[in-house]
């Protein structure tokens, strides 16, 4: 039976830190004692937080849309807090795309979906590797994706295609990981419709962002290499059956 994961004393980098999951998760992480290096775009945000849980957050502001943003980020990492032993990759956005309709900017606006919900991630993983593979106690990544990764939604796309990129890389990653007998943890958070300003208003009932929060981290803590949060465990049995349903159920959301 494999060792439960321990946060105590770990040091955690969190993207998208400071505001809606990721917020959560780095209160949580303070919460079991850990220490977290917060990243994201807003200083105001990060610098909150800072002042929320001082001497436990360290903060980096930084655009994962950027080019050498997720470059930036790892640098800073590996020179300052190379006692890091666990990313979690949660920094994400979404717009809501009427891709028939030509709109000014559109492929400059794909592009910075893209890079900030899967090129970032992928090169934040790649960069950290060998550091988190040197952890005395095994490194940990964990790459939050969608239960829209498997069933896409109408007006979000590009941030389906995102996600469905991101699940199938962590699957990828955590089989060389093995393949090598590298002591690094890598786990999909396959997420639900959580209560965030990512996601449109509507009628649905959306997960509360600290239950959300607490899930991932139970999850990671029980060394899954797969987290499914809330509605998306309901979604897999019903993508198992029918494909078809799955599809159908996600069409007119």
């Amino acid at each position: 039976m494999a060792q439960r994961l321990n946060f105590n004393g770990r040091k955690v980098l969190v993207t998208g830190g400071a505001r809606g999951i990721g917020l959560e998760l780095s209160r949580q992480l303070i919460g079991q004692r850990a220490s977290v290096l917060a990243v994201g775009s807003n200083k105001a945000h990060l610098d909150r937080l800072a002042i929320a849980f001082p001497g436990k957050v360290h903060t980096f502001t930084a655009d994962l849309g950027e080019p050498r943003g997720a470059t930036a980020v790892a640098e800073w990492v590996q020179d300052q807090h190379p006692d890091c032993s666990v990313v979690i990759n949660n920094a994400a956005i979404m717009r809501h795309d009427d891709l028939t309709v030509g709109t000014e900017g559109q492929e400059e606006m794909i592009a910075h979906e893209i890079a900030i919900n899967l090129v970032a991630p992928l090169q934040l993983c790649t960069a950290l590797l060998p550091m988190l593979a040197k952890a005395p106690d095994g490194g940990v990544i964990a790459n939050i994706s969608s239960g829209l990764a498997i069933a896409p939604k109408r007006d979000a796309a590009v941030y389906c295609a995102t996600k469905a990129g991101l699940s199938s890389f962590t699957r990828s990653l955590r089989d060389q990981c093995r393949h090598k007998g590298l002591p690094v943890q890598v786990t999909d958070v396959i997420m639900t419709l959580v209560d965030t300003t990512l996601s449109r208003a509507g009628s649905m009932k959306k997960y509360p962002p600290a239950q959300a929060a607490a899930d991932v981290l139970t999850g990671l803590a029980a060394g899954k290499p797969e987290v499914w949060v809330e509605k998306t465990k309901l979604l897999r049995l019903i993508f198992r059956i029918s494909p078809a349903a799955a599809y159908g159920l996600m069409r007119g959301q």
